[in-house]
């Protein structure tokens, strides 16, 4: 069962100097049904939310420092930019709700920039990333009430009191994460977004843009190799997790832009015929064959504004960096 914790209360040692605590990871056997389906599908896939164990966000986090990367230095050099206007939108008291807070990096800007941030909320699937994370802002900014739900940000979830009491409602999307759903996924999981921010509520969303093929392809194929490994932890937790046989040594990481969707594909791909063992199934390859386990749309600016538009918002402003790399969105939520 879910369980929510009151700080004031009988806080476990792991979230005790959280206002806020809710645990909805999801249970480990939805990992193993979504791996036995996704390889028995044609073709093979894998949801890419299975990343981010601990070690994969880890890996993650490296992956935002390396220098190909680009979209995180130059999304927090953007929002640090629009501060004075992100303040005159969030108004004074805001409560932050991060979707997919990871590290929780770049919100620091907002907390630092905005015009007394109430309270934080961080949505994360990985659970002992999210806390840890949490407990440093919490000593970092004590006079934020600091709060953490452990959940699949794309499931429905229901706002605890302390994103109400003041301010208005800020949800916060950073980096390519919208990038990662399909367009009619995104357009339901904005959808959702604007029934969970509710009246009043906004979302500040990052959207990575379209541009030269060469820049896209570096960014997922670092030469430090951070990627890779990120890509190729999923097999290490289908071993260690789901008891799956397989040589991890047999496959390679693969990311390429498609220019006709309009997307990086990440793939997991066999050097080999093999077989791979899981829940007592076989499931064979040939040399060459993949395992697709992302996707990154990456859309133009009036394009992103048309699809907020179809899912309850009305898309107010967009602001990208001189170079045309990425984009920031501020979306309102729709009411008659």
């Amino acid at each position: 069962m879910p369980k929510s914790i009151d700080a004031k209360n009988d806080l476990p040692q792991a979230a005790d100097t959280l206002a806020f605590f809710q645990d909805l990871e999801p249970p480990a056997n939805d990992f193993l049904q979504d791996a036995v389906n996704g390889l028995s599908a044609t073709p093979k896939n894998m949801s890419p939310k299975y990343f981010y164990d601990q070690k994969g966000s880890q890996l993650f986090d490296a992956i935002c420092d390396t220098q190909e990367y680009y979209v995180t230095r130059t999304e927090i050099d953007l929002l640090k930019s629009l501060i004075p206007t992100l303040n005159k939108l969030a108004g004074p008291n805001a409560a932050i709700v991060e979707y997919g807070s990871g590290a929780s990096v770049k919100v620091r800007t907002l907390l630092e920039g905005l015009d007394h941030v109430s309270s934080y909320l961080a949505i994360d699937i990985s659970r002992a990333h999210l806390i840890n994370a949490c407990r440093v802002l919490a000593d970092d900014y004590p006079d934020i009430a600091i709060g953490a739900i452990c959940a699949d940000f794309t499931a429905p979830i229901v706002l605890p009191p302390m994103s109400r009491e003041n301010g208005n409602v800020v949800g916060f999307l950073p980096g390519s994460t919208i990038g990662n759903f399909a367009p009619k996924e995104a357009s339901a999981f904005l959808a959702r977004a604007a029934k969970m921010l509710g009246k009043g509520g906004s979302l500040l969303m990052g959207v990575d843009l379209k541009k030269d093929p060469a820049i896209l392809n570096a960014a997922y194929n670092d030469k430090q190799g951070i990627t890779a490994a990120f890509n190729l932890n999923l097999l290490t937790r289908m071993r260690g997790e789901l008891g799956a046989k397989l040589d991890q040594n047999t496959f390679c990481h693969k990311a390429f832009y498609n220019d006709d969707q309009g997307r990086i594909e990440m793939h997991l791909q066999s050097e080999t015929d093999q077989t791979v063992h899981l829940d007592g199934q076989e499931f064979t390859f040939s040399a060459g064959e993949t395992i697709h386990t992302e996707n990154s749309y990456k859309y133009g600016l009036e394009e992103f504004a048309a699809l907020a538009e179809t899912a309850g918002f009305r898309a107010k402003h967009s602001w990208t960096d001189p170079e045309g790399l990425f984009s920031l969105h501020w979306l309102e939520v729709h009411t008659e």
